[in-house]
């Protein structure tokens, strides 16, 4: 058995493309099918186009709602502090900052929890970041 890719539900699928874009993602594949009313893109960061993320748009308008029954994505960073930075800067929310040196969670365009975890040890400890301690409390 082999791990495929992972499926994300979307209500804007060019918001949710341009958030994994600034994550590092490139787009692998895309699948429209207007006469099924959905459109499928699978995207994947660097070195990880075997282990996709599935982004799939239904063009019926629908209430995905903030359901925590998914759970989080999660992928190992270069720099955590760097793509933090990189992304809050470009709009994205940051629940939970890398206070820590090693772990953050940010959130997709829909709400859904992605976890950044650092490579190797952990940063040392930089501001503004470490002064963040009441920020997205897990």
């Amino acid at each position: 058995m082999k791990y495929l890719h992972t499926m994300l539900r979307v209500s804007d699928l060019d918001a949710s493309i341009k958030f994994f874009e600034l994550l590092g993602f490139r787009e692998t594949r895309r699948y429209d099918r207007p006469e099924h009313g959905y459109a499928l893109v699978f995207v994947a960061p660097p070195g990880g186009e075997d282990t996709p993320v599935e982004l799939t748009y239904n063009y019926e308008p629908e209430e995905l709602g903030e359901a925590r029954h998914f759970g989080h994505l999660a992928y190992e960073v270069d720099d955590i502090y760097a793509l933090c930075a990189h992304l809050q800067a470009n709009g994205v929310t940051i629940n939970r900052p890398p206070r820590d040196g090693r772990m953050a969670f940010v959130r997709t365009p829909d709400n859904q929890s992605i976890e950044l975890l650092q490579k190797g040890d952990a940063l040392e400890v930089q501001e503004p970041w470490a002064s963040m301690e009441n920020v997205g409390h897990w």
